[in-house]
């Protein structure tokens, strides 16, 4: 088993060192700067990954802020395509970059503080892992970065109306 993972490490290396600007580019964005290389919970440390910047955008106004999501949206989306392809695989579990869209999508609405992107970071993971309706749907029928980035988008918005929830019933 281990010389098998080995060999596949080599040929992702291969595979991106082979690749052009583009392809480089993409791949480091799609693993989220190597978090999504990490041999275990590669979902899970993406979104960790994602703190900083959800962190980092709760001082900006929304006014940036829903601008910046949607070019990061086509961003990721672009980034995950490309490095589907490069790497050959349906959905590959080093990208990443969709567990940090939809992390941005679950915090980006709403000025938390960052208790609520703890609690956000917990109940996003329980939606990406557990696919409720439509999550899973659209991580079935969506092919490419579309497919790869909106079950996050899903999961996302999912984990945003329990932020709401909280704020509008627990506060």
């Amino acid at each position: 088993m281990k010389k098998k993972e080995n060999s596949a490490i080599l040929t992702k290396r291969k595979r991106f060192r082979e690749s052009d600007i583009s392809g480089k580019a993409a791949f480091v964005l799609a693993t989220w700067f190597g978090t999504g290389l990490l041999p275990r919970a590669p979902g899970t440390f993406g979104t960790i990954g994602a703190v900083p910047l959800a962190l980092a955008l709760q001082h900006c106004p929304l006014a940036f802020r829903i601008p910046f999501f949607l070019v990061f949206l086509l961003v990721a989306i672009w980034a995950s395509g490309r490095a589907e392809s490069l790497l050959e695989t349906d959905d590959p579990s080093q990208v990443v970059i969709d567990e940090v869209a939809g992390f941005l999508a679950a915090t980006i609405f709403l000025q938390v503080p960052w208790q609520e992107v703890g609690i956000a970071f917990f109940v996003f993971r329980f939606f990406d892992i557990f696919k409720p309706f439509p999550v899973g749907f659209l991580d079935r029928k969506l092919q490419g970065g579309v497919g790869i980035v909106m079950d996050d988008i899903a999961a996302g918005c999912y984990t945003l109306v329990v932020l709401l929830f909280m704020h509008v019933f627990l506060a």
